[in-house]
């Protein structure tokens, strides 16, 4: 992975939780479920300038979070960011996203929709209020998962 010089990708640290947070606010992101211990992130020059999770359910990963600075975005490091997690998950690995765009992106780094009958209950669990909203609204919701 080639990340700009001076730039690093690291475990996120209990100082980077206020600059996670901001991320994941500025891309209007579900904010509630943001622990820094599961963040990993990209700092260039001691700015925190993405940031992506995975977390924990019983049976299974969600990569959640994934955020880059919009002055550092169409730079790869999104890509870059999403291998790395994928590599670190270490179960089945899921995720929900909005819009053909972020569809597209997932997809081309091998995500698949997700087989509701084959999902983990906890993994169900998880996705079931947003699937129930995407039946009621017109918002293209999809929910993948990685077939490692």
């Amino acid at each position: 992975m080639n990340l700009p010089t001076g730039c690093c990708l690291r475990p996120a640290q209990i100082r980077d939780a206020w600059s996670i947070r901001r991320l994941v606010f500025s891309a209007w992101l579900d904010p509630t479920q943001i622990r820094w211990e599961q963040f990993w992130v990209i700092e260039c020059d001691r700015h925190i300038i993405g940031c992506g999770q995975l977390r924990g359910f019983d049976t299974g990963q969600e990569l959640g979070s994934v955020v880059i600075h919009s002055q550092w975005r169409h730079r790869g490091l999104g890509t870059a960011l999403t291998q790395h997690l994928i590599q670190k998950a270490d179960r089945p690995l899921y995720l929900e996203c909005l819009g053909d765009r972020l569809f597209q992106f997932y997809t081309r780094l091998g995500f698949v929709e997700a087989d509701w009958d084959t999902m983990p209950v906890s993994m169900k669990k998880k996705f079931q209020a947003t699937r129930w909203l995407a039946q009621v609204l017109p918002v293209p919701l999809h929910v993948l998962e990685h077939p490692k």
